[in-house]
């Protein structure tokens, strides 16, 4: 049996690698969608993936009927009506240490900035 993933917004290659690596999934990508757009291509789905530019909304959860999980590409779920996923049965994880480096790198980044005043 193969999983249909809806990739919703963009995520590099190397993000979706073991998705795309492994037999089970079928990853889909669609960016860019609207609202109306989502609740009508979402039925076909097991999951669901979004970074920021795309908001879940209750009526996009109860439009996608075998949808299982909704996987943020990022740190926060503020896009996401958890409190409607969580009545339809449906999974809502993220990355809370996807920036960790980033974020360490721009801080030491600055640090150096001040330290030598560039401005």
């Amino acid at each position: 049996m193969s999983y249909k993933v809806l990739v919703a917004d963009p995520i590099s290659v190397e993000g979706l690698k073991s998705l795309n690596d492994d037999a089970d999934f079928e990853v889909i990508h669609q960016t860019g969608l609207s609202e109306a757009e989502l609740i009508d291509t979402i039925q076909d789905y097991d999951a669901l993936i979004v970074r920021s530019q795309t908001t879940v909304t209750a009526d996009i959860l109860k439009a996608g009927q075998k949808l299982k999980v909704v996987a943020r590409a990022g740190v926060g779920v503020d896009n996401i009506d958890t409190e409607t996923a969580t009545k339809e049965g449906i999974i809502v994880i993220n990355a809370p240490d996807g920036n960790t480096i980033s974020a360490t790198e721009h801080s030491v980044a600055m640090i150096l900035s001040m330290a030598r005043n560039i401005p």
